[in-house]
């Protein structure tokens, strides 16, 4: 047992033994090689090679260990030193590197890093090219990003002042990009691409190209989204005549050709955006298209939403694109003359040219620079390049980016605070017991300068919407109008506002109104000039603004009297503002405003107005009686001169009196004589309905009766026949009459001549 116990303690001694040697650092061969920091002593000690060492001492741990800790040390000092030299790039041109990759470097310290590579290789280093490549592509995105309908001709100026020709697979590529994350507003690219057709076609060309390259992958993937921005960039290129007619309608052939339910609601949003100019150009080819659309409609093989996009379409175009138009006038900036169609087809081998958009070193990069500077100065003139040129400082960048921010600060159009305030108001007013602690509160708010009128016009709101009006009210605004002249002013507009809008209000709402007003009126609180907006016409005033006036006057003498109140009316400064009140520019005006007082039970208030009426109808008859003794004497001074003439006239009048009675009274025994015989036949008629009666009773007439029939025939026959002699033998003295008449009148016209 002692002999198991003393070997046992002598493996831990042993095994604790090799743990502190583990522990404590030992100096191998590679650390004398790698370590500068060693003694001389120590490097002229031969070097222990691994073909000296025993083999039996490799396979043991320590001297594997050893040789791992080599290797590991030796990887380390490998990539320090690769890592100092990747620093050692960074910090010199850190903006070379581009958004890719990098360190993160502050903004103030790149810019004076880029200002230091522009003013150290001016153009003949690869560096310099790159960072001016870099910032162009900045800038064309910056640009092409903020474009719209109002800033259009502004973004053309700006853009054609950098180097687009430089950058054209950039711009392309910036403008596709753009429209795919926004389709809404392909027309303004579509315009912003024909502007700079007119005056670099070969940069449309290209993005006519991409475009194109990208429908025809978007297709060949089922990518409906890309086909749709695509297609409609297409159909807004051909309304700009950018690109010709023939590739639309190629498309359209293409999407019909095998019908589906995505290519044909493809097919109707691009003929929904450039039918018009396709009918226009090509109205064969579009009636064709639209055949097409009527034949898939009626095979009835598609869905019933494709089939709705298809009636849609047929709706538009019998409107003729009225809600559609090609072109809206504010994009319509290239006369037709100027316009460049380019002729591309589906078919036709395309190249997108995608190298452009890399960087590539320029050996003639003055060169080119210089050319382009002359051909911006053929294409802008030099007062815009002036306007647009920016040298700027870094400290300059940065002034002008803070007052960017300023200008750009977020305005809340929703008016959220003014929201807020109105219901703090209103809460302050529900909440108060009585008038004088409601002011007090409102003025210990401090609503600030501006915000006068919405207590005005909250007040004004709440005594509105109770259901009967409370002196309350109008004792918080006599306190507010007699505290300050801005809540006194802003009462009097109040005042007018209301009045001209006082049809809108109910009878309820404007009686509190009313009441309010005319407390403000008879407390002195506003003035009484606020009364000139009123004109009491028939043709002036409304239901609701004369029910309006009746209370406010009724109130008024309420609270005044009748007396005080005619009497505050007639002083001399009020007439002014009393005249629509109490016209007198025309007499019916006058008796309306008369009347209305008077049915109001204000009549006492209209003395002077009727005065001015009785005056007025004196002057009146007054002049007509002037004017009737004027013609009198006239006509009395003519009578000496044309008494022989007014004596002939007369005696032809007379006997012309005489004919038209004598007509007369033989025109009334004619009437009389009709009436008579219409009777008797009346009669007759009645006989014989009796007789005929009684034959028919009896049997056949007897020979009395018809003697009897017989004579009355002879004897209405010979009554007729002296009628019609007797109306011959008086027709020519009527006719003899009727000439004399006509000599008469001739006669006296002559006379009067």
């Amino acid at each position: 047992m002692n002999a198991k116990k003393e070997r046992s303690r002598s493996r831990d001694k042993d095994k604790k033994k090799s743990k502190k040697r583990e522990r404590e650092p030992k100096e191998t061969v590679a650390d004398k090689r790698i370590d500068p920091k060693t003694d001389e002593k120590e490097e002229e000690k031969p070097k222990i090679l691994e073909s000296d060492l025993i083999p039996a001492l490799r396979e043991d741990v320590s001297f594997l260990a050893q040789k791992y800790n080599e290797e590991k040390r030796v990887e380390k000092d490998t990539a320090k030193e690769e890592n100092k030299e990747l620093n050692e790039l960074r910090r010199r041109r850190p903006e070379v590197l581009g958004r890719s990759g990098g360190v993160y470097v502050p903004p103030h310290k790149l810019a004076q890093l880029q200002q230091e590579i522009l003013e150290s290789n001016q153009g003949g280093g690869v560096d310099h090219q790159k960072l001016m490549w870099e910032l162009l592509r900045k800038s064309i995105n910056g640009i092409i990003n903020k474009v719209n309908i109002t800033n259009i001709q502004y973004v053309l100026v700006e853009l054609l002042n950098e180097n687009i020709l430089r950058g054209k697979g950039l711009l392309a590529r910036a403008i596709i990009k753009a429209q795919m994350a926004s389709p809404n507003f392909t027309h303004v690219y579509a315009a912003l691409i024909c502007v700079i057709n007119t005056k670099l076609p070969e940069i449309a060309n290209l993005i006519i190209r991409r475009v194109i390259l990208q429908f025809q992958r978007a297709y060949k993937r089922n990518n409906k989204i890309v086909c749709m921005a695509t297609t409609r960039m297409i159909g807004h290129l051909i309304n700009q005549q950018v690109l010709s007619d023939f590739l639309g309608l190629q498309l359209l052939t293409l999407l019909l050709e095998k019908p589906t339910e995505d290519s044909v609601e493809i097919a109707c949003d691009f003929m929904v955006e450039c039918g018009q100019m396709l009918s226009e150009l090509t109205p064969a080819g579009s009636n064709a298209i639209f055949e097409r659309f009527k034949a898939i409609l009626h095979e009835g093989e598609i869905d019933r939403k494709v089939q709705y996009s298809i009636e849609k379409l047929f709706a538009i175009r019998k409107t003729k694109f009225k809600d559609h138009p090609g072109v809206i006038p504010e994009l319509d900036l290239v006369e037709e003359g100027d316009k460049i169609t380019h002729n591309i087809s589906l078919d036709d081998e395309i190249n997108g040219e995608e190298m452009l958009n890399i960087f590539k070193f320029d050996p003639f990069y003055e060169k080119t620079e210089e050319e382009w500077n002359a051909i911006k100065h053929e294409i802008l003139g030099e007062e815009n390049i002036l306007q647009l040129k920016t040298v700027r400082k870094p400290n300059e960048q940065q002034e002008e980016e803070e007052e960017e921010e300023e200008e750009n600060k977020i305005e809340d159009f929703t008016e959220r605070d003014l929201v807020n305030l109105r219901r703090t108001i209103y809460l302050v007013i529900m909440n108060s017991l009585d008038f004088e602690e409601c002011a007090h509160k409102l003025l210990k708010m401090r609503l600030g300068e501006g915000h006068e009128d919405e207590v005005c016009n909250m007040l004004l709101e709440c005594c509105m919407h109770e259901r009967t009006y409370l002196t309350f009210y109008g004792l918080l605004a006599q306190r507010f109008a007699q505290l300050s002249e801005v809540y006194k002013i802003h009462f009097m507009n109040a005042f007018v506002e209301k009045y001209t809008t006082i049809h809108r209000y109910p009878t309820s709402e404007l009686r509190n109104i009313a009441r309010m007003f005319a407390h403000l009126l008879f407390t002195e609180a506003i003035e009484w000039r606020v009364l000139q907006v009123i004109t009491l016409t028939q043709e002036r005033t409304t239901s609701s603004s004369r029910i309006f006036i009746k209370i406010l006057f009724q109130e008024l003498a309420e609270h005044m009297g009748l007396e005080k109140l005619n009497k505050r009316l007639q002083e001399p400064e009020m007439a002014e503002f009393i005249k629509g009140l109490f016209p007198k520019d025309h007499p019916k005006n006058t008796r309306f405003s008369i009347n209305y007082f008077t049915s109001i039970g204000l009549g006492a208030l209209t003395e002077d107005a009727r005065n001015y009426l009785e005056k007025l109808s004196q002057v009146l008859l007054a002049q007509a009686q002037g004017g009737e003794q004027e013609e009198e004497e006239e006509s009395s001074s003519d009578s000496d001169s044309d008494d022989e003439s007014s004596s002939e006239e007369e005696d032809d009048n007379e006997e012309e009196q005489k004919k038209e009675d004598s007509r007369r009274r033989g025109n009334r025994e004619r009437e009389r004589g009709r009436e008579r015989e219409k009777e008797r036949e009346r009669e007759r008629e009645k006989a014989r309905r009796r007789d005929s009666s009684s034959s028919s009773s009896r049997g056949r007439p007897s020979k009395r009766e018809n003697e009897r029939s017989d004579r009355r025939r002879g004897d209405d026959h010979d009554r007729r026949r002296r009628k019609r002699s007797h109306d011959r033998k008086r027709s020519p003295s009527r006719s003899a009459s009727k000439s004399e008449s006509r000599s008469s009148s001739k006669d006296r016209r002559r006379r009067r001549h």
